[in-house]
């Protein structure tokens, strides 16, 4: 599976499993009802897409240009916290405000968030990978 729908199904996919495991994170570690913390479960996985879209797309072309083809543990630790890393920028300003905490609480809040979803989307991708095929972006040259 390649391009467009090979996307749509990693991020159908990535963000369904992560809102329901968020909502249930963030409720508990911001004391917040699940209702509310599955709001902004919801939100974060919104711009989580965008962001993912964008993201995916800029690493493929990057990895498209590289003579090393293949994703070995080194260049899969590298896409995992580069993503993760705009999603901290992009997430901590919205958990502060919607959690009613400061821009650090929200931050060391987001911690644990953080070292879940590298640990989450390191696996996901791996799975993905093996069960849908690399994208051609990490096919060996023919």
């Amino acid at each position: 599976m390649q391009g467009i729908k090979r996307k749509v199904v990693y991020v159908s996919l990535y963000e369904l499993i992560a809102i329901g495991i968020t909502s249930f994170g963030l409720a508990k570690l911001a004391g917040q009802e699940l209702g509310h913390a599955s709001v902004a479960a919801v939100a974060s996985s919104a711009i989580a897409v965008l962001w993912n879209l964008v993201y995916n797309t800029l690493f493929e072309y990057w990895e498209a240009r590289q003579t090393v083809r293949g994703r070995g543990l080194l260049r899969r630790v590298a896409h995992a916290f580069g993503f993760e890393l705009g999603l901290v920028i992009m997430l901590v300003p919205l958990f502060a405000w919607w959690l009613q905490v400061s821009l650090w609480q929200a931050f060391v809040l987001d911690l644990g968030l953080i070292a879940f979803f590298l640990a989450y989307t390191f696996v996901f991708n791996l799975a993905f990978d093996r069960i849908f095929g690399l994208p051609a972006s990490a096919l060996p040259a023919s």
